[in-house]
């Protein structure tokens, strides 16, 4: 076996990572000023809907937490310019939560047990599936102050607030806004099966597929199925970990009935702060990525998306949590990808946060094995690769 060397590795990121980098961040510029106006208009029509400048942090319902923003900017400051509602899943597939208005003062409560209604508002003689462990009903009794809009029959049912009625009513107002915007030679809706609006952007790099989703966000709080940290994890610190949390989670529009726990904002101030020791973190995160894109993976529908390694690499980061373990990249990288295989092979990668929910429950399995074999033969040459 032909092994590479650390000059390899930096030439590498240089002429693959570093112009991918480029590519992505003009991406991700242009389809952020669309979507912005975008959901800014959308909001001008109907006030659930907020634009994307208003996630996270920045969301209405959080101005009267100052201090959250500044802890978000300060963490953040020079590591993270992309919107925090935008995810990268591939340079060509996004993921942009688009923030609601209106549902205030969250608390956690135990739902009740069945639903017997269709989405149609028929009536059901054996109950609705149970959501899965990533998934949870979301009841507007679960909110202090819900206001009046969200009562709406055409979002909510039998006191639940119906995912799939939402995105019914946002992608109605997509459609609208695309036209009132004149953005119809840039914007295209395309059709998709399930509740999910994608649409088409066309920017000065690529056409970008982006999924728009409605999400409800919520700082200072933590879901109770999401136990984390664990007993005894040493990485990131007890301090670091507090901070996160504080951060929240949101609910997102995914499926029919139930909504969809997801962690971007902890996500990102993880991924920010990887290495503040110094360490090989993210190069190597970089590194397999670009691997993943180019040769295991590629494609605009992949098995494996940016968030899986990145997933990979937080439960990396928590088995070896000293800065000595990520000093020497060539070695890091071999064992990231080591680690990939071994998910990939196994059809198997809990959630970080929901560490018993696998990731890759619902994947092609003969995708995977493909996968599984191409990393197989990388590790068997790797200087074939990076040279």
């Amino acid at each position: 076996m032909m092994n590479f060397t650390e000059e390899d590795l930096d030439h590498y990121l240089q002429n693959q990572a570093d112009l991918r980098h480029r590519q992505v961040c003009k991406s991700v510029e242009d389809v952020q000023k669309i979507i912005k106006d975008l959901t800014a208009e959308i909001s001008s029509k109907d006030a659930r809907f907020q634009s994307i400048a208003n996630s996270g942090v920045h969301n209405d319902s959080f101005k009267d937490q100052p201090a959250l923003a500044s802890k978000w900017s300060a963490l953040l400051r020079g590591r993270c310019t992309f919107n925090p509602a935008i995810q990268v899943l591939t340079p060509t597939l996004f993921l942009i939560s688009v923030p609601v208005r209106g549902l205030m003062g969250y608390k956690e409560r135990r739902a009740r047990q069945w639903r017997y209604y269709t989405l149609s508002g028929s009536h059901l003689l054996s109950p609705v599936r149970e959501p899965e462990k990533l998934h949870q009903w979301l009841e507007l009794e679960s909110f202090a102050n819900a206001s009046q809009e969200w009562h709406d029959t055409r979002l909510a049912m039998e006191g639940d607030i119906v995912p799939a009625k939402v995105v019914t009513v946002f992608k109605e107002q997509v459609e609208a806004a695309i036209k009132t915007c004149r953005l119809t030679e840039k914007v295209c809706v395309l059709e998709s099966v399930g509740s999910v609006v994608r649409v088409a952007v066309e920017t000065s790099e690529a056409q970008i597929e982006v999924e728009l989703v409605p999400t409800v966000e919520l700082m200072n709080c933590w879901p109770k199925r999401a136990h984390w940290p664990r007993l005894l994890q040493r990485w990131p610190s007890t301090e670091r970990t507090r901070c996160i949390k504080s951060f929240g989670f949101n609910l997102m529009a995914t499926s029919n009935y139930h909504w969809l726990l997801s962690f971007s904002r902890a996500e990102q101030v993880l991924l920010g702060c990887i290495d503040e020791d110094g360490g090989y973190r993210r190069k190597c995160y970089r590194v397999v990525r670009q691997l993943k894109e180019d040769v295991w993976c590629p494609g605009n529908k992949p098995v494996i998306t940016a968030h899986h390694l990145q997933t990979l690499l937080f439960w990396t980061c928590e088995k070896y949590p000293s800065s000595r373990d990520w000093r020497n990249l060539r070695e890091c990288v071999l064992r990231l990808v080591q680690k990939l295989h071994k998910c990939v092979s196994q059809r198997y990668l809990r959630h970080y946060f929901v560490r018993t929910y696998n990731l890759l429950k619902y994947t092609n399995t003969n995708e995977l094995d493909d996968m599984a074999k191409k990393i197989s033969d990388f590790l068997e040459n790797p200087h074939a690769y990076i040279h």
